[in-house]
């Protein structure tokens, strides 16, 4: 995927354009290094518009190679496509990187987080990476919610008493996700494996009164679209950030491991829901981002979040944005 072509060089000044960086990204070639596992910074600033955009790492799990992680490909094959991304192949490195946009004097936070090691134990960075970043999470007042999977929720909750944490802001998501999770009969449905997450939101979630419930198309703030995104999850959305000619897609997990789904758009992994209707929402999206030159950002790609899409064949390639 980073082989220098001439794809590849136009992939790197295409996101050098998008992002507003001063330079042609330079790619990190598995010759001669790896992407750092880790950032030098946890935070990274860019600008949609007039709307200032902070990427925030929360940290990364360092997920053991696991044959069901993507059920239509093997560890040899997963390995393969992170070695060609120049990432490493010691683990399946999932980094998680949340966003808050600053719109005038208003902070948006989009998901959560994973509530610090509350998901893993190696994802506890947000809050001294928000302070860092010059952000007072007390002053956030409007959480978009991309969908209820603990890296993207449990930030929402204190971790002993399940007490909320934006108490007093508002909590906008689908409602097709909200109403899917708090089903009364949904408990009982769930595969074993996610009945803990399932069990705790469906206590906890239903309490507050601070959710607001949304169709897919709705304008949720001013230059803020929510987009259905369905397949990770029933009611996973995406939200299209605008502002004068730019354009932001804050996708969460559409192509939460670009390494791996950039090149195999068709695998489908363990924790999508619906993995025929991830694939063709993930397809969608990415077509048009590049159809449309709209910048990206993912909860999962390498921090900063972000980077950019070229097609390659029936596929895609993926050029990382860098920190300076």
């Amino acid at each position: 995927m980073f082989n220098i072509t001439r794809r590849t060089l136009l992939g790197s000044a295409v996101a050098a354009a998008a992002f507003g960086l001063p330079r042609q990204l330079e790619f990190v070639l598995p010759a001669s290094a790896e992407l750092p596992i880790e950032p030098a910074t946890g935070h990274y600033k860019y600008k949609v518009g007039s709307i200032e955009v902070t990427a925030i790492y929360d940290g990364i799990w360092r997920k053991p190679h696991d044959p069901a992680f993507i059920k239509n490909a093997s560890i040899e094959e997963t390995k393969e496509a992170l070695a060609k991304a120049g990432l490493t192949t010691d683990f399946m490195p999932i980094p998680l990187t949340v966003v808050v946009l600053k719109i005038g004097e208003r902070l948006i936070m989009m998901d959560a987080g994973s509530g610090v090691g509350q998901w893993q134990a190696n994802a506890t960075h947000l809050p001294a990476n928000m302070k860092a970043a010059g952000i007072d999470y007390t002053k956030i007042d409007t959480l978009m919610i991309s969908h209820f999977h603990p890296d993207h929720v449990w930030g929402l909750m204190e971790k002993e008493t399940n007490a909320p944490v934006f108490a007093n802001a508002e909590l906008i998501v689908s409602d097709k996700e909200y109403n899917w999770w708090t089903d009364p009969g949904r408990l009982d449905k769930l595969a074993e494996g996610r009945k803990p997450a399932g069990r705790r939101i469906a206590q906890v979630f239903p309490t507050w009164k601070n959710w607001k419930l949304v169709k897919d198309g709705a304008e949720v703030a001013p230059g803020i679209q929510l987009i259905a995104a369905p397949g990770h999850t029933p009611g996973h959305s995406v939200f299209l950030v605008a502002s004068g000619n730019d354009q932001l897609l804050v996708s969460a997990d559409t192509m939460y491991v670009p390494a791996l789904l950039a090149p195999h758009p068709e695998w489908q992994g363990a924790y999508d829901q619906d993995g025929p209707a991830a694939i063709i929402t993930r397809r969608k999206l990415i077509d048009r981002v590049i159809a449309d030159r709209i910048k990206i950002c993912g909860s999962h790609f390498p921090f900063p979040g972000s980077g950019s899409f070229v097609k390659d064949g029936n596929a895609y390639g993926f050029t990382p944005t860098v920190q300076a």
